[in-house]
């Protein structure tokens, strides 16, 4: 093998034959220092122009040197989501690349630059034209600095063994009259030209070399390929298997005894090549770091103890998902940033239909479904395939849905890797169900086939599928792949007779696909009947068939946005009336019910202490048109009821910037001191909108709401409520716009209330900043006014650090305490001061600026300077500073004071001076997470 893969290198070096070899080849003499994490590289590189162009430069990929700064664009995604190891890390944990000697022909030094603002493409600048045919040959010495594996699962581990991927420099596709120009983003779509190559390494420590070219004693080729992977380990864990001509190596982690995982990995591997075809390469790896990368999202990744899967399920899942992404990503030549919807369609579409060949009754719960118990829950009794729709409606439902024929560095986190990867199986499970006669599975093969000869793209794609049917497929690409237009039609008018059924059918999306319409009748399927240009109402009629039900999309063949309006019942006097479901906690949307779910909720604050309750809402795991809940509370320290009831409707808006208007509408009781409460309806109307470009993390909400706020009389040491205090009503509306990301962060908020009373507005602006050597600087400017001011008291006043919250919008462990410990719970808003002063409130105006700077980690120091200025009172110029323990943001803080305006702070009462952010919400520590993904 080793001498036959030599002699193929060589001819094609002496050679250069277009037809005989790749477009380019690469000699690579590689030392790998596993102790420092460098690697060093003698590469030869004969870059011969096919391009049918005279170039005057050359573009080459450097993908490793992404990691260089935080500058890069792979670092701008990083911060894009949130992703803080990049920014926290050493610079030895950092990645680069080096270049001590670059020279062609006989030693001439190349004239060679980074490309601006994409460090990581190498411009290389001809002394003269290259012409088409002929070849230029080039030695590049170069230090390899490997990054640590914590940013993208590749590079070094702690143990010093590495994962490489993208590693080496090579020539840059040449496509359409240009090279490709595509920056590192974390997305796996390099786009290199085909290269034969060749590599020894060595090391100076005994250390295991594996790789996906064919060789033997370190030396290894590859002939036509765009990349390789290298694993350099200390112990060898991966296993070998052959299969006909294919070696696979893998370590893929596995109970599984080697017999049972090699007669699984025989039975993917065939039934892979039935339905795509045969892998052109000699060699693959399947790899935990692969799998790792882009796992499958279900619940096969539960702790062994609690998999509802059989081992060899879930080896199977996990193989199959990371031998067809190599499989896919190593042999099939298309754009794979641009077209990379086709490379995801396929891969999904093979994987459910290993599935509902191999396993056709499994469950999205696996074996939880054979408990009688837990059948009434459809998040347990869904067929496996049915579970990916759901993944792509959480966000669709949402309006964050992209089109999957978009660029892949377009999309968001979840989206590139959930929702857009399901939706493209789905798409083509469609037409697949529409076509019928199996035209996809030979139009994928057939376009496997040809596409190994040559690159291709969509149109070819489209031109193989069109060649075998005589269907008109243009809404798959126009309105599938292109549009994120969604999909919901409902029947109207059903109209039956003993032999026919006519019936009108709304598509409510406007989108105009086909639809399957069933006759059902005793839960088994009559007759199906695919129905096109839908574009408007239209009716249609049928022959009945003695079908009592008509269902629309009856198996879930197509990706629908709705299926809670897809059934009418012929006969009955409520054709859409679906029984009540009632389910215990959260469950997956079920559209054959009405369901209503009931969760035990709990909740503190001091003067209810704990409260104890049921909440009834139809809010299941996808977002919905239209939600109430239902919240009866007992309070444990009142020995009465609080609770609360709202509801939500949620109007999306399709291609503009607003994407999502919100109704709402709320009343709750609660108490708001000891022996008091209060009632709050606070009806409203939310404006949001998001950039066309989802990635951009930049948010605007527009907000109009009244609240009407019923306190009780508070009698406390013969004390009373003044009555404008007791009951009253303000008119808020609020514009927030927001820009957030890991390195930056810039919000402003404006805030103008109207009531009898009074009238004010203000403004807030905040500035985040995260430098590179992983310091970080918050500043804070808070600006209120009084229009007109009416009140007395207090109570309607700005506060410099404690406001008295008459919104009710904050969530305050004791709203009515000044002393004590809950009295030094801190919200920042209005004043945002961590000192308590005498007299901290303002009738008129109030200017503040809070600022910290971290010193290390989550360790800041704070500092806060106001003005405050009352009627018929002199202005007050105020500061406080101190120590900031920001140890989990806005969920846990401690705040510890220093000095202020009113001295120092270190006296015997200094604990009650220590102030804290708490927050009891979980959905806090939710958008934490959330914000990385979407």
């Amino acid at each position: 093998m080793k001498i036959s893969a030599t002699i193929i290198f060589l001819l094609c070096f002496l050679f250069g034959s277009q037809n005989f070899c790749a477009q380019h080849q690469s000699l690579l003499k590689v030392k790998v220092d596993v102790d420092r994490h460098k690697i060093f590289v003698n590469q030869k590189l004969i870059f011969r122009n096919e391009t049918g162009k005279t170039l005057n430069n050359i573009i080459l990929n450097d993908w490793n040197h992404a990691f260089s700064s935080t500058k890069t664009q792979l670092a701008k995604r990083f911060s894009d989501e949130f992703v803080r190891s990049f920014y926290f890390s050493r610079l030895e944990d950092k990645g680069f690349t080096k270049i001590n000697n670059f020279t062609y022909g006989d030693s001439i030094q190349t004239n060679f630059r980074r490309v601006e603002n994409q460090v990581d493409l190498i411009e290389v600048l001809l002394d003269k034209p290259l012409l088409n045919g002929e070849e230029i040959t080039f030695a590049i010495e170069y230090e390899l600095k490997i990054p640590a594996d914590d940013f993208t699962g590749y590079g070094f581990q702690s143990n010093n063994d590495m994962t490489l991927h993208n590693w080496y420099i090579v020539p840059a596709r040449f496509e359409n009259g240009q090279f490709v120009r595509y920056s590192n983003t974390n997305t796996e779509d390099i786009a290199n030209g085909n290269t034969d190559f060749q590599l020894e390494i060595s090391s100076e420590k005994n250390v295991n070399f594996r790789t996906d070219l064919i060789g033997e004693n370190n030396v290894f080729f590859g002939k036509n390929r765009t990349h390789f992977s290298l694993f350099v380990s200390q112990i060898n864990d991966f296993k070998t298997l052959k299969i006909n001509d294919l070696e696979i190596d893998t370590d893929l982690k596995t109970k599984l005894d080697d017999i049972k995982k090699a007669i699984l990995i025989n039975k993917m591997v065939r039934f892979v090549g039935e339905n795509i075809g045969q892998y052109p390469h000699k060699k693959i790896i399947v790899s935990q770091t692969d799998y790792d990368k882009y796992p499958f999202y279900g619940l096969n990744q539960l702790p062994a103890f609690l998999s509802p899967f059989t081992n060899e399920f879930i080896f199977e899942i996990k193989f199959l998902k990371t031998y067809l992404n190599n499989f896919l990503q190593n042999s099939l030549s298309i754009d794979q940033r641009k077209d990379n919807w086709i490379k995801d369609a396929m891969q999904q579409w093979i994987m459910m239909k290993y599935v509902d060949e191999n396993y056709p009754t499994a469950k999205m719960m696996g074996s939880l479904a054979n408990y009688r118990i837990l059948r009434s829950f459809s998040l347990i009794t869904l067929p496996f395939n049915q579970q990916f729709n759901y993944f792509y409606l959480l966000n669709a439902r949402e309006n964050q849905d992209q089109p999957i024929g978009d660029s892949k560095d377009s999309f968001t986190k979840y989206n590139e890797q959930i929702a857009l990867k399901y939706k493209a199986g789905l798409s083509l499970k469609y037409l697949d169900n529409f076509l019928n006669d199996s035209v996809v599975a030979k139009s994928i093969k057939q376009f496997y086939g040809n596409n190994l000869k040559k690159q291709s793209n969509e149109e070819d794609f489209k031109n193989v599928i069109t060649s075998n049917t005589n269907q008109n497929i243009d809404w798959f690409f126009n309105n599938i792949i292109h549009s994120k237009k969604t999909i919901d039609f409902k029947f109207k008018n059903v109209i039956a007779t003993k032999d026919s059924i006519t019936f009108k059918l709304k598509n409510k999306s406007k989108n105009n696909v086909p639809i399957a319409v069933f006759g059902i009748k005793n839960k088994e399927v009559i007759f199906k009947k695919w129905i096109s240009n839908v574009e408007k109402d239209s009716t249609f009629s049928i022959a009945r068939q003695n079908a009592d039900r008509l269902v629309l999309n009856y198996n879930s063949e197509v990706p629908e946005f709705n299926q809670r309006n897809n059934t009418n019942k012929i006969e009955g006097f409520f054709p859409n009336n679906r029984p009540i479901k009632f389910a215990f906690m959260k469950d997956l949307e079920n559209p054959n019910f009405n369901q209503l779910l009931y969760v035990p909720t709990i909740s503190y604050n001091l003067y209810d202490g704990i409260a104890l309750g049921l909440s009834l809402h139809n809010k299941t795991l996808l977002d919905k048109p239209f939600t109430f809940n239902v919240e009866p509370m007992f309070a444990t320290a009142t020995k009465s009821l609080t609770g609360s009831f709202n509801f939500t409707a949620n109007q999306n808006v399709y291609d503009q910037r607003l994407y999502r208007i919100t109704y709402n509408a709320g009343v709750s009781y609660s108490h708001y001191a000891r022996d008091a409460g209060y009632a709050r309806f606070n009806p409203g109307i939310y404006f949001s909108f998001r950039d066309n470009d989802l990635r951009s993390n930049r948010r605007q909400l527009l907000m109009m709401r009244y609240v009407f706020v019923n306190r009780e009389k508070l009698e406390l040491q013969n004390a009373i409520v003044n009555i404008k205090e007791q009951n009253y009503n303000v008119l808020n509306f609020k514009y927030i716009d927001t820009k957030s990301e890991l390195a930056n962060h810039f919000s402003w908020r404006q805030d103008l209330q109207f009531s009898k009373e009074f009238g004010k507005v203000s403004t807030e602006l905040q500035y985040r900043k995260l430098f590179a050597n992983a310091r970080q600087i918050s500043l804070r400017l808070y600006a209120g006014s009084f229009l007109y001011n009416q009140t007395s008291g207090n109570f309607f006043n700005f506060a410099l650090d404690r406001p008295t919250d008459y919104l009710f919008d904050y969530n305050y462990i004791g709203r009515s305490e000044s002393t004590g410990l809950v009295s030094q719970q801190l919200i920042i808003a209005e004043g945002g001061f961590k000192t308590q002063f005498k007299n901290p409130f303002s009738n008129q105006l109030l200017i503040t600026t809070n600022a910290s700077f971290n010193v290390w980690n989550w360790v800041e120091i704070y500092s806060d300077v106001g003005f405050i200025k009352s009627k018929n009172e002199s202005g007050r110029l105020l500061y406080n500073s101190g120590v900031r323990l920001n140890l989990v943001p806005d969920y846990f803080e401690l705040f510890l004071p220093v000095h202020a305006s009113n001295g120092w702070q270190f006296d015997g009462n200094y604990g009650q001076k220590i102030r804290f952010v708490v927050t009891l919400s979980p959905q806090i520590l939710v958008n934490l997470v959330k914000r990385r993904w979407f």
